[in-house]
């Protein structure tokens, strides 16, 4: 018997620390372990402990003989990758047990942000002894995209916040809630009260087509369109014309697949979920039927994970269509094989995702609201797809951080191993660093953060080892009575807790997972109730 890895995977590589074998791959410092769609068991090696099951923090490990029979495929998934990556000289990994340098008996680091590399960042540095912890959020609530990125129906992967709040809960880590940096205090500031400052504040802006016409009523970027959905307080005033019966979503990766799925799901599947209540009630009396994702390039080049893809093709009432001449022939690949067949069908009734691919989008048209949009294809003519929604899932971006150097080509802080660099000066900005997708851009999945997070901790032990760090000037009760002193509703921890504790109250009442609080207001009145 083995144990298998199936959708899901979160990446983070929990699971290769407790294999007692070392039959799980990639691992860090494998050369496709930051490239990987997920990690693989080999069953050949595997000796059925376990482990991997127990440490899974998303569900995605399951025994063989109890695999489901819409994950079957994952049997011979992991199989297949150890058919072309061998396990050679399987040996003991290293782990690195971190310590503060000699003669440096305390840190004490500013984390900005809450989301997956802030937590990962949080975890790594809290494991060492002499470290202490602040994290920083803009929102009442904590974990980032895990939070309002992770699509409703994904479950499991949500569970990662789990993993995030033991974090958050440690004796060493202190947590502020609803203090913006920039606009309640500097980076300046959090430097005198602490050696470092991280900055792991995400990508919160979105990629633009570039074509005439973006700016009409019913463009939107598929990011606004899953805060909406998730609950962000940012985006609970979104409107989202969902009254025609076609919806188009340019892009080709996960969150493409993630909003074409939603827009379908039907009423009562979203409504078992901790989806927003608004959006479950607005997705209830959509008109959508029909929804077209389209792809620059070719279907070799889509990003989307085998995974996801195949997920999409199981799931009841909704068929996957495809053009024959745009996605060729089947040539083993899984992915390509869902498509094939989608492009065998010829055509469906009710509701439908159609793939289309090679198509270049050229204006979008419309008086005041969209009302269709022209593509160039491949054989250089045009064609125009009508609808009156039109979601761009082409990638999110990174925004300026201010009082930081931003390069605008990749809208990442420019960076050496995590140290924050400014070009101009071609020197690192003192006691400042970075991680996620502010460092590395908007790529990988959650687990991706994890090592991402560690090469930068590592940066600031050499920097506080070498004497780079200036120990700083204001304490701990200073930096709160600051904090206190300047932001009204300071939220904490427990103060969190007591929200959490609410939206999970509600979500029993409704018999799902939690039911969120939208507002700031809701979220505040939620942080005062008594206990």
């Amino acid at each position: 018997m083995t144990y298998v890895i199936s959708k899901g995977c979160c990446n983070d590589g929990s699971c290769i620390t407790v294999c007692p074998v070392q039959c799980i791959r990639p691992r860090p410092g494998d050369a496709d372990f930051n490239t990987t769609e997920q990690l693989y068991i080999d069953p050949a090696t595997c000796i059925d402990c376990g482990a991997c099951l127990d440490e899974c923090p998303v569900e995605a490990v399951h025994s063989d003989w109890d695999l489901p029979e819409h994950l079957s495929d994952y049997l011979e998934i992991n199989a297949e990758y150890f058919a072309t990556n061998p396990l050679v000289g399987v040996g003991t990994p290293s782990f690195t047990r971190r310590v503060l340098p000699a003669g440096r008996p305390e840190l004490r680091v500013a984390i900005v942000g809450t989301g997956p590399a802030a937590c990962y960042a949080a975890g790594t540095l809290s494991d060492i002894k002499g470290v202490s912890v602040t994290m920083l959020e803009r929102l009442p609530t904590p974990f980032g995209l895990v939070r309002a990125g992770v699509a409703p129906d994904h479950a499991n992967t949500k569970k990662m916040a789990d993993r995030f709040g033991s974090v958050l809960s440690r004796p060493t880590v202190t947590s502020y809630f609803n203090v913006e940096v920039g606009r309640d205090l500097t980076i300046e500031e959090l430097l005198q009260h602490h050696h470092a400052v991280l900055w792991a504040g995400g990508a919160p802006d979105d990629r633009k087509l570039g074509v005439d016409g973006e700016h009409l009523a019913g463009v939107h970027a598929a990011r606004t369109f899953v805060a909406w959905y998730n609950g962000h307080p940012d985006h609970v005033g979104e409107s989202f014309g969902l009254g025609g019966e076609r919806v188009v979503v340019i892009g080709n990766g996960n969150v493409a697949l993630d909003v074409a799925r939603t827009l379908l799901r039907p009423a009562d599947e979203l409504s078992a979920t901790d989806m927003a209540q608004h959006a479950v009630d607005a997705l209830a009396s959509s008109n959508v039927s029909e929804v077209v994702v389209v792809a620059r390039r070719g279907p070799e080049h889509a990003a989307y994970s085998q995974g996801e893809l195949l997920a999409l093709d199981q799931i009841e009432g909704i068929t996957l269509l495809a053009e024959a001449d745009e996605v060729g022939e089947h040539d083993g690949d899984r992915k390509q094989a869902v498509l094939v067949r989608a492009a065998g069908r010829g055509g469906a009734a009710g509701k439908v995702i159609r793939f289309r691919f090679g198509l270049e989008p050229l204006s979008i048209e419309g008086e005041e609201q969209v009302e269709a949009i022209t593509f160039r294809r491949p054989d250089g003519g045009t064609e125009r797809i009508e609808t009156s929604l039109l979601l761009r899932a082409i990638g999110y971006r990174g925004a300026p951080v201010d009082g930081l150097p931003f390069d605008e080509v990749t809208a990442t802080l420019p960076h050496e191993a995590g140290r924050v660099v400014d070009p101009e000066r071609d020197e690192a900005v003192d006691g400042v660093y970075c991680s996620g997708w502010i460092k590395r851009g908007p790529r990988g999945i959650i687990g991706s953060n994890k090592q991402d997070a560690e090469e930068t901790v590592d940066s600031i032990l050499q920097d506080l080892g070498a004497d780079r760090l200036a120990d700083p000037a204001g304490s701990a009760e200073d930096f709160e009575e600051l904090l206190r002193d300047r932001v009204e509703d300071l939220l904490d921890r427990t103060a969190w807790g007591r929200i959490d504790l609410e939206e999970k109250r509600r979500g029993r009442e409704a018999s799902r997972p939690r039911q969120k609080l939208v507002t700031i207001q809701e979220l505040l009145d939620a942080s005062r109730a008594a206990s």
